[in-house]
């Protein structure tokens, strides 16, 4: 008897060790994808209606409870007490109908606002069109050409309009796509992206910076790998950027990485690895391939960014060593396939990666 609630104390204490955890933890600043630290206009005008909506939520929950209480203490049994009963009360009945009824048209108003003012196109938005796909995002800027991958690039102070299309089929199992959703906390809302069906999504960020998102919509055996990350920058520094993916990457000359262009536009042996197609079967290395039938990132200027494989890995050369020899190993459910490739082609790739500035 003493051994079984010698146990059940230890599971109550744990479950209070696990809970005052999960307290801290949401205590903490540092929250990358809290949705209570918005940093720009679009992000602000839901957390405001947030706060409204949690407000008058507090107050209601607070009279009720209170009422409830009261009542409880004020009218319990006792001795020589009995209570009287009656059946139904008009006045109260159309009270307790109308109050609930006021409140939620009152709160309404914003909430109609707040939904229109969202969805409205504001002058001036840099249009760029989003694609999902399992399990990571492709970015095009129709303005200026260029197709990037994982990594959105954004200027600051000025309107984001995304424009997301949910795509039929997926580019690599041939199946039919699933539907995702956009998901950059700080930023602004969440918009699912839908197959066969175009959505749109408004942001803004105030100061430069990296701001992390993810998918949140379960897409498959990958979806908590499918992450992005939302650079925002200076308008200068992102017209840098932006003119600079336009170029060319300068493919290397000589040496091991000039072994990799070739592996990686070539192959081995007739445009075959061991198990697999060339890596440009997939893969472009041509920043305004808009509408090339790319099946996998587009991995122009590659080097430039920090992190690959769905934002999930660091831009390292022992990750993408690792990625290369097995994929779905690194990955649970990353659709790249292992084509075989020796530890010697692994290398020579890696190093061609890396030059991709």
């Amino acid at each position: 008897m003493r051994g079984s609630t010698a146990h059940v104390g230890r599971a109550r204490l744990g479950a209070l060790t696990g809970l005052v955890i999960l307290a801290l933890g949401a205590c903490s600043e540092d929250r990358p994808q809290s949705v209570l630290r918005p940093a720009g206009e679009y992000a602000r005008k839901a957390d405001g209606l947030w706060d409204l909506t949690f407000g008058v939520a507090v107050v209601i929950f607070l009279l009720v409870e209170g009422a409830l209480v009261f009542t409880l203490f004020r009218y319990r049994a006792r001795p020589g007490r009995e209570a009287v009963q009656f059946h139904g009360n008009a006045k109260l009945e159309v009270i307790l109908t109308l109050v609930p009824a006021l409140i939620l048209a009152g709160i309404a108003v914003p909430t109609i606002r707040t939904v229109f003012d969202l969805a409205r196109k504001p002058e001036g938005a840099l249009p760029i069109t989003i694609k999902a796909h399992q399990f990571w995002w492709e970015y095009q800027y129709p303005g200026a050409g260029v197709v990037t991958a994982n990594e959105l690039h954004i200027p600051t102070g000025r309107p984001v309009y995304l424009t997301m299309e949910g795509e039929l089929t997926d580019r690599v199992s041939g199946g039919n796509e699933v539907n995702h959703s956009f998901w950059i906390p700080r930023l602004g809302g969440t918009q699912d992206v839908v197959p066969g069906r175009i959505t749109h999504l408004t942001l803004e960020a105030d100061e430069p910076g990296t701001y992390l998102g993810q998918c949140k919509e379960f897409c498959g055996l990958g979806h908590a790998n499918m992450r992005l990350r939302a650079v925002a920058q200076t308008p200068g520094d992102f017209d840098a950027w932006l003119s600079d993916q336009q170029q060319p990457s300068d493919p290397p000359s000589s040496g091991l990485a000039a072994e990799g262009a070739r592996l990686f536009a070539e192959g081995s042996q007739d445009g075959q690895f061991a198990n697999g197609p060339a890596c440009a079967s997939c893969h472009a290395v041509d920043s305004t391939a808009l509408e090339a039938a790319n099946i996998g990132p587009n991995l122009t200027h590659f080097a430039g960014r920090s992190t690959f494989a769905g934002a999930i890995f660091k831009r390292t050369d022992e990750n993408l060593a690792a990625w290369l020899e097995n994929p779905a190993g690194v990955k649970p459910g990353a659709l790249m396939p292992d084509v075989g490739l020796t530890q010697e082609q692994i290398d020579a790739l890696v190093a061609y990666l890396q030059t991709l500035e």
